[in-house]
């Protein structure tokens, strides 16, 4: 998405130059030249003969309005690096090279002359978000660039013109049965065609339905995202053009917006599964220490800005002891535990759980009372039904987000009341209500539900009805914090759905409830624009590590056969 502000320099030379050239009119006549393109001249109007001099006697410098400056503008250029041209007296684009005070191109390593104005754009490599492949080296990029059809896990790369010229210009002439060129607005439904490919494309036209592939193990949806060495950022820059190299000295007050990814515009978001501090999983935490539990994921967790935890059961100073080993399906936590969470980098806990009324309505409000005692804010469960249904509200780096839940299959004691605590029930015509609500308030909902606990890949149809009702109200992301059994995911029309992303700290260690999601989801400058799918591999009743190669690909695979695309 283009900066906010990226034309308001160019539209002010623009005033500026009507100024210069003598213009006069009202205000409204001042807005209509604002609107108006920039002009476009052709090299018969500016260049000069070989004597420096236009065949009807005049220069170049003599034939355009005083003060402006000519740029001619590579078709390598993006249109919003392009459109973010500015300067004070007024800028007029020519149609070649030849003549031209200023060049605006590709910038090659090892530029001689210093830009006058410079731009860094950031590519990403996206395949279709059903794709198992993680990414691949630049070598492979490359080679696939120049003709190798086999390197790649396919054998097309989508591209839009502009695209296709700037890369050119680093690697060489793509092969064109390899790298097939499309409008920029085509490249999605392209790539998730039957024929199929992947494609590269500037960071700010991302949306949920690409999966982000690592070209040599770094992305552009990374927090810790290294500009200088990521291998798909691209260079733009104005040079000085005939003028310059004649020795004329032109005025270089230029400028182009900086670049087309602002880290202070990202917003990272991690979505977690069940988490239940007890039974083994308790007694792993008096055995090897609180920090147990996070020692392989660490950084998946706290390295969001937001990062959510589903704690489904009370934190209750009578709680019985880890030891001996309980195995009732009544479930408390030891207060100490809560360190865990802060362990974790925690931002909001979602109690949409169906045991936070396992040991009753005190053992709960001490729950509540020990979030507040860490200004850790919950939302889906409260000390009523009006605190229960309060939406978190967050807002980061420009982006506003708000976090809805609730739980509709109870059992029906656990639901809040006018009067009692407890998780929050779901009505879901005033679900949708919120939603809509929210949108129009500028948020972007993430609703987490509490749903039906189906042992499967496959989803139940009473959760298909409820999640993309949900995501066709409004909500950009709906995520099942239910499941102990990774599920399908979905989208309706830009809004991801994920059924259940199986447990995060629980001591099942069951086959197929080892294997769990972690949901990294990106959001830029006011859009969301996409989801890493994290995987983990319980260990130890405890312990979630980072799968394998092989286990992440056999998740992804059933995974993906039985969702909804």
């Amino acid at each position: 998405m283009p900066f906010p502000l990226r034309n308001v320099k160019s539209i002010l030379g623009i005033l500026l130059l009507g100024v210069l050239a003598g213009c006069t009119g009202t205000a409204a006549g001042a807005a209509t030249i604002a609107t108006m393109a920039p002009p476009v001249v052709t090299t018969d109007e500016l260049a000069p003969t070989p004597q420096g001099r236009l065949q009807d006697g005049k220069s170049a410098q003599e034939s355009r309005p005083p003060g402006a400056i000519t740029v001619w503008v590579s078709a390598a250029v993006p249109p919003e690096v392009r459109d973010s041209l500015a300067y004070p007296a007024g800028v007029i684009f020519a149609d070649r090279a030849s003549g031209a005070d200023f060049i605006l191109d590709v910038l090659p390593g090892g530029e001689e002359r210093s830009p006058v104005a410079s731009s860094r754009w950031v590519y990403a490599l996206a395949a279709p978000f059903p794709t198992i492949p993680d990414g691949v080296s630049i070598q492979a990029l490359k080679s696939a660039w120049r003709g190798n059809k086999n390197i790649l896990p396919v054998s097309t790369l989508l591209v839009a013109e502009d695209t296709r010229q700037a890369f050119a210009q680093l690697w060489g002439e793509p092969d064109e049965d390899v790298v097939q060129v499309a409008p920029q607005e085509d490249l999605l439904e392209r790539a998730w065609s039957d024929t199929g490919g992947w494609a590269i494309l500037p960071f700010d036209q991302l949306e949920p339905r690409w999966k982000v592939e690592r070209v040599s193990g770094l992305s552009p949806l990374d927090k810790d995202f290294d500009l200088d060495a990521y291998p798909l950022t691209v260079s733009f820059g104005v040079t000085g053009g005939w003028a310059q190299a004649a020795g004329e000295n032109l005025p270089a007050d230029m400028t182009l917006v900086a670049g087309n990814r602002d880290a202070d515009r990202l917003t990272v978001v991690v979505l977690t599964g069940t988490t239940a501090l007890v039974r083994t999983t308790a007694l792993k935490i008096e055995e090897e220490g609180i920090q147990y539990p996070l020692e392989d994921i660490r950084d998946w967790l706290a390295g969001a800005d937001v990062t959510h935890i589903s704690n489904e059961v009370p934190f209750y100073s009578d709680c019985p002891p880890a030891k001996p080993l309980r195995r009732e399906m009544r479930f408390c936590s030891d207060p100490s535990y809560f360190e865990l969470l802060e362990e974790a980098g925690t931002d909001v806990v979602e109690l949409t759980g169906n045991h936070v009324l396992d040991w009753g309505a005190d053992a709960f409000r001490e729950t509540l009372q020990l979030y507040r005692e860490h200004n850790l804010p919950y939302y889906g469960g409260g000390e009523d039904l009006q605190d229960a249904r309060k939406p978190y509200l967050v807002e980061h780096n420009g982006n506003r987000l708000a976090f809805l839940g609730c739980n509709p299959v109870g059992p029906e004691n656990i639901w809040a009341t006018a009067d009692q605590p407890g998780a929050a029930s779901c009505d879901m015509d005033w679900m949708v209500a919120q939603i809509q609500q929210l949108r129009a308030d500028g948020y972007l909902p993430i609703v987490t539900f509490q749903h039906l606990e189906v042992e499967d890949f496959r989803i139940h149809s009473a959760q298909r009805t409820d999640f993309r009702r949900m995501a066709a109200a409004g909500a950009v992301i709906v995520s099942g914090s239910q499941s102990h059994f990774p599920q399908a995911m979905s989208f309706v029309d830009d809004h991801f759905i994920h059924y259940g992303l199986g447990n995060l700290f629980f001591d099942q260690m069951t086959t197929y409830n080892r294997q769990e999601f972690i949901d990294r989801h990106v959001f830029y400058d006011g859009r969301y624009i996409g989801t890493e799918l994290l995987t983990a591999m319980l260990e130890d009743y405890a312990r979630p590590r980072p799968m394998t190669a092989g286990e992440r690909s056999n998740l992804l695979e059933k995974v993906f056969e039985v969702s909804e695309w």
